[in-house]
């Protein structure tokens, strides 16, 4: 090798060296540090209402209980749905006590998904509804509501809660149904002697750190945020709008905010938080015109994240009633539930809740697919794999055209190698009889690149899909225990023999990296480099060493992907090696596997002879 082409060599695998590191620190490290919020403590006993201004300039709480301590004393009713299960807390009247009953922190399934947290525990985030009159709350943060009658809330009984002021009283129904959705409904009564006009303001509410939230919430998302949108999110007016949580926090512009800095809706929607896998979310009355706000007062005061929603004031004669319904969404984004909420009872664009990202017109197609085989096969792993054989279907003709053209050019290498040697001193010639060469042989050397043009789109779509849809969260299939996860083996756990966490083994400095590889990444590079043999290498020396160096880097790259996405590569490398084996066998091109087979085949021969 030349030193040229030596030097040349030598960067391309240090930059490769510096991809796989950076990789591994950047994407799959998991976030360690949490942050805790640090302010006074607000107690349920303290005032009873908050003027509105007030109430867009909260302080933060200081972490001073645990959740445990935070519901353990008295002033809540207990709820137990078929999906979720906690209390709410009398005092605001707000649901600050949530976890999710069919989603567990971990595979072993031990500890279900703590979704909502009392305000005094560590990373508080609850909901309610307050009601306002003119620029004074009439139910607040810690309006001292009542429970009318006994018993639990249950997905078959709701419970009366009552909260009576100067001159008006709210009657207030709490129900939920059978997944995440919490209702109330509101009776006021205008109980004084002169009008009242009043509006709800429904506030979700979050305290601390985001990225300790995430990781206390559901462990390993904190690093997700990369590719799937986790902060704001809403629909108003029917278009969906939404901002991460460090812009968001930055105070940055957001699409769709006016100069009062509200969104307004008059055709229904919703409003909330997002993250990879669960939603708190504002469903105001949808026949109500309504203004989605993101708390900046707050914000900027080192205060909670709050977003809020107003809908429109009603005005209320002396000894008059009214009857509104409001709701809160408190749970996973599982695309069924989410498309009957959108379907069956109106609410616009919810299972944009899933962040399909741009190419939603391949992601939500492959979703639907994906669900639809999961039935047919018998589960989201087999799924995986029939859906593979479904995409190449199509494309069958173009690959046919495309390693047909790689035939070509491989039994054209010879030839190649013949003219680069005749006319090494004159580049320009060898380019001429190149092309006459092609012309020949009807050889198209970009021929064999055109499937990239297809792949690439759907390989990102697959791994969109895949990646922010909770139904293959701790799905297993085979060996594996959850098909969202990196493969579990490792090189250095003897591939799951020995009770090492290949978590524990990739965080082991420098050397982790090389063991902590599983199974399914090294079949990829296995794969990958059983294809690479199969298409004609680069004439140019340095190019061949780089493309030969490529199956290992990114058999490191996909050792942090989820083991569902790296699975459905590997059968899709083995599936195209077998298409392209074929065509080449057609077209009379040797194979390295097939002189490979051959000697083989001749050395078992030679005893007999």
């Amino acid at each position: 090798m030349e030193k040229q082409d030596q030097r040349n060599f030598l960067i391309a695998m240090a930059l490769m060296v510096a991809f796989v590191f950076g990789y591994q620190k950047v994407f799959m490290e998991p976030a360690q540090k949490r942050f805790e919020a640090q302010q006074a403590v607000i107690t349920a006993d303290e005032q009873t209402g908050m003027s509105a201004s007030e109430l867009s300039n909260v302080p933060a709480i200081a972490a001073t209980k645990t959740v445990e301590e935070a519901i353990s004393g008295p002033g809540r009713v207990k709820f137990d749905g078929e999906s979720v299960d906690g209390s709410i807390r009398l005092a605001g009247s707000r649901i600050d006590d949530l976890s999710l009953r069919k989603h567990y922190l971990t595979v072993e399934k031990t500890q279900e998904i703590r979704l909502f947290r009392p305000e005094a525990s560590e990373y508080g985030y609850f909901a309610t509804y307050y009601w306002a009159d003119g620029t004074s709350l009439v139910a607040g943060r810690n309006s001292p509501w009542v429970q009318v009658g006994l018993g639990k809330l249950t997905s078959s009984s709701p419970i009366k809660l009552r909260l009576e002021t100067p001159g008006l009283t709210i009657d207030r129904t709490v129900s939920v149904d059978d997944n995440y959705m919490f209702s109330f409904e509101d009776t006021l009564t205008n109980t004084g002697d002169t009008e009242r006009s009043v509006r709800a303001i429904g506030s979700v509410e979050r305290h601390g750190d985001y990225k300790g939230f995430l990781e206390a919430t559901d462990p390993g998302s904190a690093t997700a945020s990369g590719l799937a949108h986790m902060g704001l999110m809403g629909v108003v007016d029917g278009e969906l709008r939404m901002k991460k949580y460090k812009p968001l926090l930055a105070l940055k512009n957001i699409d769709g905010e006016t100069d009062a800095g509200t969104f307004p809706s008059t055709e229904g929607g919703w409003w909330g938080l997002t993250d990879k896998y669960w939603l708190g979310a504002l469903v105001p009355q949808q026949d109500r015109p309504f203004n989605g706000i993101v708390n900046k007062k707050s914000i900027a005061t080192d205060g909670p994240l709050e977003v809020r929603t107003e809908s429109e004031a009603f005005t209320l004669a002396p000894g008059a009633s009214q009857t509104t319904q409001n709701r809160i969404f408190a749970g996973a984004k599982r695309f069924e539930v989410l498309q009957d909420y959108q379907n069956m009872e109106g609410i616009p664009r919810m299972v944009d809740a899933i962040d399909w990202g741009w190419a939603f017109f391949l992601t939500k197609p492959f979703f639907y697919a994906l669900e639809w085989l999961s039935g047919v096969v018998g589960g989201f792993g087999w799924a995986i794999l029939a859906f593979t054989v479904l995409i190449k279907l199509p494309l069958v003709p173009l690959f046919n055209q495309s390693y047909k053209s790689m035939a070509k050019m491989k039994k054209l290498q010879e030839p190649m190698k013949e003219l680069n040697e005749r006319f090494a001193a004159d580049p320009q010639r060898k380019q001429q009889e190149i092309m006459k060469l092609y012309k020949q042989e009807g050889a198209n050397p970009v021929g064999g690149c055109v499937p990239i043009l297809f792949t690439i789109p759907i390989f990102y779509a697959l791994y969109k899909t895949l990646y922010v849809t909770l139904e293959m969260r701790h799905t297993p299939f085979l060996f594996l225990k959850d098909l969202s996860a990196p493969d579990p083996t490792a090189i250095g756990n003897l591939f799951g023999l020995l009770p090492w966490a290949a978590s524990d083994i990739k965080a082991i400095p420098v050397i982790g990296v090389v063991i902590g590889i599983g199974i399914l990444p090294l079949l990829y590079g296995v794969t990958m480099a059983a294809l690479q043999s199969l298409s004609p290498a680069p004439t140019d020396p340095t190019q061949k060493m780089v493309i030969r160096a490529m199956p290992i880097v990114f058999t490191f790259v996909f050792g942090g992907f989820a083991a569902g996405l790296v699975m459905y590569w590997v059968w899709s490398n083995i599936l195209s090696f077998a298409q392209q084996y074929f065509i080449m066998r057609r077209n009379g091109v040797d194979t390295e596997l097939g002189k490979t087979i051959s000697r083989l085949l001749g050395r078992e021969k030679e005893p007999a002879d």
